[in-house]
């Protein structure tokens, strides 16, 4: 007597663990930290097909206005200032540009910002630079508290 098994491969059952992420969020900030990691991340997706989703969070800050300007043109400036360094970048790093990319902003402070856009875009992967703020050895810095959520691989660049 044959014993049959009917136990079919199914392989959209671990896709996501084998065709390695589909969206690779990578955090930016202006510094320079952040456009490494947005470049590493650029690479990764670019190996991976996967989509390169950059976001940066915009601060909210108390009190309506800084320096005399709304709030709302500063931080947009900075983001377009952003958007361009990225160009920059991507024009920089040989390769990059044939990746399929988006560019996001959120408001809030780095670490709930950089938790909804995860969220929101279904990342795959976070990637962000380490961070240059010498205040961040107190707080956490937003890698390690990314790390601590355990919802997604998160890749430090230096």
């Amino acid at each position: 007597m044959t014993e049959q098994h009917s136990h079919q491969f199914d392989p959209h059952q671990f896709e996501r663990g084998t065709d390695g992420p589909k969206v690779i969020v990578a955090g930016v900030d202006g510094s320079e930290s952040s456009l490494r990691a947005a470049a590493y991340a650029g690479g990764l997706a670019r190996r991976q097909r996967a989509l390169l989703a950059v976001v940066y969070v915009q601060p909210v800050l108390a009190g309506g206005a800084a320096l005399g300007a709304p709030v709302a043109d500063t931080t947009d400036e900075i983001a377009e200032d952003i958007v361009a360094q990225i160009r920059e970048a991507t024009e920089r790093v040989r390769g990059i540009f044939d990746v399929r990319w988006e560019f996001h902003t959120f408001r809030g402070d780095p670490y709930n910002g950089l938790v909804k856009a995860a969220d929101e875009l279904k990342a795959d992967a976070v990637v962000v630079g380490a961070s240059e703020q010498a205040g961040h050895r107190i707080i956490g810095s937003v890698a390690v508290r990314l790390v601590k959520a355990g919802r997604w691989p998160v890749t430090v660049v230096p």
